[in-house]
């Protein structure tokens, strides 16, 4: 299998006119949400060959940091540095605004929604996480995070939905039981990471918790415990290989962290696991992507996608896997799509260049609709 370009998206077809910061799927990948410095959020079609412009939503004040779809596919949450989350109603034909949260005082970084859609999590300068229920017509506050002792930047929940990971200026993560009996409930944070901590993200399995950091490292958290971590107290990390037993009410199970994955010759802004749990994507201020095998016990560089003239600063996978997006300083969006063909190999051996119907598929096969293409 190898990665190419299939497409980007820039401000001469209707892309953002400033730094963009977070790109986000559709659960059913038919659309890509962006997030920018320009105050916009904008939605692109990304169910035929080549990436359509959808629609621009306007609203916030201030620079939008961040955007999450609901699973549900009928909910956009954007965030920003106006201090705010906003819900659109993105159902129809014709996207709308269906309300703003206040509450955070401070810009918000990181958005993301429960695995049953019912609970959004946001992450704030103002060193807290706010979650919302959601369930209903009317969103309401739920509760406030306290305990990072800086920014947050990232959060994301668990697969069962019973724990939430967030990223902080800190250096740690901290994990959050968010379905205790008296609310959410702290479990010792993630120490390990020398730099400010800019993204987590759980895998599709919940097996694994990647962090990574302004220290130029993704750790590799094992939370494959007897238990789930929102029944334990994780204590005891120290910065390099390390071992922790974490008691419960049933007995103890371990709780390892792997060495640190190290590759990036700048701090590491986003990570994100693809569908099959075996690769992770990351984003770098060294205007790289890189894909890291990590099916196996160590973690390895299968390849750096290179193209960004600025730091790249979100990497989303759709859920399929078969596309990748990355987000840039540079005012652009970049499209990469997985390709493994006999008559690809082939061509790559004797050095001629792929041939592409548009630019989602080989010159034998749609990326897209699976399709053959004529030769």
């Amino acid at each position: 299998m190898d990665w190419y370009e299939i497409g980007e998206i820039n401000d001469k077809n209707n892309g953002h006119t400033g730094p963009v910061y977070s790109v986000a799927f559709s659960h059913n990948n038919t659309t890509l949400a962006s997030a920018s410095a320009d105050k916009t959020v904008k939605l692109w079609d990304v169910s035929g060959n080549t990436p359509r412009y959808n629609g621009t939503l306007e609203g916030h004040s201030g620079k939008v940091n961040c955007v999450a779809f609901s699973p549900d596919k009928k909910t956009l949450a954007s965030g920003s540095d106006d201090k705010t989350v906003k819900l659109w109603d993105v159902s129809g034909n014709t996207p709308k605004e269906k309300c703003t949260l206040p509450g955070h005082s401070g810009a918000v970084y990181s958005v993301a929604f429960s695995p049953d859609g019912e609970t959004l999590a946001s992450a704030s300068y103002d060193e807290t996480v706010k979650l919302w229920d959601v369930s209903g017509d009317t969103p309401r506050y739920k509760d406030t995070l306290e305990g990072h002792s800086g920014a947050v930047y990232s959060v994301a929940f668990s697969r069962d939905g019973e724990t939430l990971a967030s990223a902080s200026y800190d250096y740690t993560v901290k994990l959050w039981d968010v379905v205790s009996e008296y609310m959410s409930e702290e479990i010792d944070p993630l120490k390990g990471h020398s730099g400010v901590v800019r993204s987590v993200a759980f895998s599709h399995d919940g097996k694994t918790l990647a962090s990574a950091s302004d220290d130029k490292t993704i750790r590799l958290w094992d939370m494959s415990g007897d238990e789930p971590m929102g029944k334990g107290i994780v204590r005891g990390h120290t910065r390099d290989n390390s071992e922790c037993i974490c008691y419960n009410d049933v007995g103890e199970y371990k709780f390892n962290l792997s060495c640190p994955v190290t590759g990036h010759s700048g701090g590491v802004t986003s990570v994100a696991f693809s569908s099959d749990n075996t690769t992770l994507a990351s984003a770098s201020d060294d205007k790289t992507v890189k894909l890291w095998d990590v099916s196996g016990d160590t973690p390895r560089v299968k390849y750096t996608l290179t193209g960004h003239s600025d730091k790249v600063t979100s990497v989303a996978f759709s859920s399929d896997g078969k596309i990748l997006a990355s987000a840039s300083m540079d005012n652009t969006i970049k499209l990469w799509g997985a390709f493994i063909t006999f008559h690809d190999i082939r061509r790559r051996e004797m050095g001629i260049p792929l041939k592409r119907h548009g630019k989602y598929c080989t010159n034998t096969q749609c990326m897209v609709c699976g399709k053959p293409m004529k030769t």
